[in-house]
């Protein structure tokens, strides 16, 4: 089998080893391809192994050998599904390698957003410290997150994770999601969107990206959040509406944000969120723990030699 990684970096920047999938076949591995690249590349392959490139209708059909599309993954929206299905290819992704990881960032997160610390800490290497008539300072409000309420919108593997690290930390616990039934003596309270809006002092998003999820968080949602409130976004981008946030954080309408993911990545110069108020911004890297990534990395070999077994798992198509 011909197998080719056409964009290996992210997942393996090289702490990681393809020494497993190499033993499965030919095996050519690529950090980044340009479209061009991709076509030049593939053109053999039995067996692609993707992350963010695309692979469309287009390039699908022009892929005669193609058998198996890998998504290191676990969205898998880069692939033309229906297409991927006309010609009997097999497309696989990773559900479960970044739970634990996705949940620690959104605290990360809210810690710099109720704490300071990366300002606090570089104001003291910068002298502030040392010259300071006090023996302490702080410029902003310092919040503790104890007995305030985390409202969880999306109560999935990620989101029951979230929701639990919120409860070592003493916070009641609110959450919103179109199945409940798993949630079942969870400890967690069930409400619906808006009760989530306007009761949390922490909104953090758990959601797929749907048509119905999509801008979820706009002008009308936000008005509806306490002012000291924090949102948090760790899910997809395009659940918020980004001019729309902006304008609430820089006229105090909410009191800050933490954002892993942007609706363009990388973002646009332009976008309204780099430059807001209190808003602390990370390049969609909560997944990308070495621990996380080797999941992903082992789950992405299994899903190939279980193809090459005839015996597939963790097929979305």
């Amino acid at each position: 089998m011909k197998i080719v990684v056409i964009d290996g970096y992210t997942l393996n920047p090289g702490d990681l080893s393809w020494d497993a999938l190499k033993r499965l076949g030919d095996c050519d591995i690529y950090e980044r391809s340009t479209p061009e690249e991709k076509m030049v590349r593939c053109k053999d392959a039995d067996i692609v192994v993707t992350n963010k490139v695309v692979f469309d209708k287009q390039t699908i059909e022009v892929l005669p050998e193609l058998k198996c599309i890998s998504v290191t993954a676990t969205g898998y929206n880069v692939i033309d599904i229906e297409a991927a299905k006309e010609r009997r290819i097999v497309v696989t992704n990773v559900a479960t390698y970044g739970t634990q990881s996705v949940a620690q960032m959104v605290f990360a997160l809210l810690l710099e957003l109720t704490q300071h610390v990366g300002y606090h800490s570089q104001t003291v290497h910068e002298g502030r410290w040392v010259k300071s008539d006090n023996f302490c300072y702080w410029d902003f409000p310092l919040v503790e997150l104890a007995n305030l309420t985390m409202g969880i919108i999306g109560c999935g593997r990620i989101g029951l994770a979230t929701a639990n690290i919120a409860k070592a930390f003493e916070m009641k616990v609110l959450a919103y999601d179109v199945n409940v039934e798993h949630l079942a003596g969870k400890d967690i309270e069930i409400v619906d969107m808006d009760t989530i809006f306007v009761e949390s002092d922490v909104v953090s998003l758990h959601c797929p990206l749907l048509p119905e999820t999509q801008e979820l968080i706009n002008k009308d949602s936000l008005a509806k959040m306490k002012k000291s409130a924090f949102l948090i976004n760790t899910s997809r981008g395009p659940l918020v509406n980004e001019q729309d946030l902006a304008n609430a954080l820089n006229s105090g309408q909410i009191a800050g944000a933490g954002l892993d993911v942007l609706s363009i990545e990388p973002p646009n110069e332009d976008n309204p969120v780099l430059k807001a108020k209190n808003c602390y911004i990370t390049p969609h890297i909560a997944w990308a723990t070495r621990s996380s990534r080797a999941r992903l990395m082992k789950t992405t070999i299994e899903n190939v030699e279980t193809f090459i077994k005839g015996q597939p798992k963790n097929v979305v198509s």
